[in-house]
């Protein structure tokens, strides 16, 4: 398994991808010999994907996040004998050797949620959105995100940042936190960060904030349940269930079930949703939850559409 940008303990993407595969390995009947490698440069991955390839006894090759996954397509058709797995990226148009199973996330639908939440919590009527590297993934997040927030209150003001243009955007946590102390400044009491591991500067930022004003100044986490890391200042998590994307497709690929198709996880199978635990929920009355969770429900009932940045006409 080759990881994206920000390594193994990003607390977030990386780290749940790693989860999987450790559950795969105390669990499943696969070779304790089976590895997964930290980037630290983009050129890196390339090499580590063709080391993997060009190994007799490596069967199952896993790409994490949206970078990565980008060598997959040429690597499976020069190696139709070896089976892939792209986690973050739709790569049914490029599956010419149907060896690739490609899974995504509605991140759209699991952001709406916690946007809904932001304006909720928010007192000012201004909430704030960082994210890592300035792709179309992420700006997925943010419409969702914008979206939600839009729901609860109309008139509610949103300013958005991106850390960067490189994948050194997931990994610069001294940035986000730049970013964060601008948008609180400017009176956003909320923000909800895309950054794997540069989020973690917004949480300081928000930390940071509160010991200086009187003002609550909250964040909200992504892809795995970061809610315990700063209990005081994360209001929730947009959890993205990466670990049982990783898990079970090594599964299927043990009991020889694994097909090569696109899987897209949502609301209504838990691939995204909010994450509400012992951390976060002094946050919340019983009647936030039973309406964030009423949103929930119209969303996976289609009573609610939200809407999807890859669909958006971007003229």
């Amino acid at each position: 398994m080759v990881l994206d940008k920000g390594g193994k303990d990003d607390r977030s993407f990386n780290e749940s991808a790693v989860t999987g595969f450790n559950r795969a390995l105390k669990e499943l009947s696969i070779s304790k010999n089976s590895k997964f490698v930290e980037p630290k440069n983009d050129a890196q991955i390339y090499p580590f994907f063709r080391s993997f390839a060009t190994s007799a006894k490596c069967d199952l090759i896993i790409a994490i996040g949206y970078n990565p996954s980008e060598y997959v397509p040429e690597l499976a058709t020069k190696y139709p004998d070896k089976k892939f797995l792209a986690v973050d990226t739709n790569l049914e148009d490029k599956n010419s050797a149907k060896n690739i199973r490609s899974i995504t996330f509605a991140e759209h639908d699991g952001s709406f949620l916690v946007g809904a939440i932001a304006a909720m919590k928010s007192k000012t009527g201004k909430i704030g959105f960082v994210g890592g590297m300035d792709i179309p993934l992420i700006h997925r997040f943010e419409t969702g995100y914008k979206a939600g927030a839009k729901y609860i209150n109309s008139e509610i003001k949103i300013t958005s940042a991106y850390v960067g243009i490189t994948t050194d955007a997931w990994n610069n946590p001294a940035k986000a936190k730049e970013l964060a102390h601008a948008q609180y400044n400017e009176g956003n009491d909320v923000i909800f960060q895309v950054a794997a591991n540069s989020g973690q500067g917004v949480f300081d930022s928000a930390e940071q904030m509160n010991k200086q004003s009187k003002t609550k100044h909250y964040a909200i986490g992504v892809d795995t349940n970061q809610n315990w890391i700063k209990p005081e200042i994360i209001l929730t998590s947009m959890v993205k269930r990466v670990d049982n994307a990783v898990y079970f497709a090594i599964k299927d690929f043990t009991n020889g079930t694994f097909t090569t198709e696109h899987t897209a996880f949502n609301l209504n199978d838990g691939g995204v949703d909010w994450a509400y635990d012992q951390y976060n929920e002094k946050f919340f009355t019983e009647a936030q939850v039973n309406e964030i969770n009423d949103i929930k429900e119209k969303i996976i009932n289609g009573k609610i559409i939200v809407p999807d940045y890859y669909k958006l006409d971007k003229k």
